[in-house]
């Protein structure tokens, strides 16, 4: 039988799936203007609308993996503290270059 790993988020779940459904139907909603060959701009503010919205989903999540993963980790020590600070800080390099 698989378990699955109980994460962090998991109380805040429902929520995070609801925002990031959210964000899909905007983005659908893109789509359907490109369809209707809708003005440029409004294409362009809709986009970027979609995009804070997921940087927003995003930074709350490194937020939380701070605050609870690399936190833990660190408050144990070793490898496994290093090994989550170098990934929580290639996580904040990928989100700084998009």
């Amino acid at each position: 039988m698989v378990t699955m790993t109980e994460y962090w988020y998991s109380d805040d779940k429902k929520a995070l799936l609801t925002r990031l459904r959210r964000i899909e139907g905007q983005v659908r909603g893109v789509a359907r203007m490109v369809d209707e060959d809708q003005y440029c701009i409004d294409i362009l503010t809709q986009i970027s609308a979609a995009t804070r919205a997921l940087q927003g989903v995003a930074l709350g999540l490194l937020d939380g993996h701070l605050s609870h993963c690399v936190a833990e980790a660190t408050a144990k020590g070793g490898e496994e503290a290093d090994a989550k600070v170098k990934e929580a800080t290639a996580a904040i390099a990928r989100l700084v270059r998009s």
